[in-house]
């Protein structure tokens, strides 16, 4: 399985974020991550409904690497259940894939 992959993920706020990005960095299981601030997420949660303000997080990875990064985000994360989604891309442009290609297989 060779390209690229996403994972998004809202965080309480741009610290928590940055925590997490970091550590994602430095275990290569992302080559770049874009914070989004200002986003507002409204959900139900254990049968409430809720708003809060945070910060989204799209982490760029390789398609090998997908699963073990989701798994990371959502261990590192400060909620109890992060809201951590992961998908392969269809396509990507040729300098953003070569990007990618410096993080290494998994074992």
């Amino acid at each position: 399985m060779t390209g690229g992959a996403l994972v998004w993920c809202p965080f309480p706020d741009e610290d928590a974020a940055l925590e997490v990005i970091d550590a994602m960095l430095h275990e290569s299981l992302a080559a770049c991550a874009n914070i989004v601030p200002g986003i507002v997420s409204v959900f139900v949660w254990n049968g409430e409904r809720g708003t809060s303000r945070e910060v989204g997080v799209l982490f760029k990875t390789r398609a090998e690497l997908l699963d073990a990064a989701v798994a990371r985000v959502a261990q590192r994360h400060p909620y109890e259940a992060p809201a951590v989604l992961g998908w392969r891309c269809d396509a990507g442009a040729p300098g953003t894939l070569a990007g990618l290609g410096g993080l290494p297989l998994p074992a």
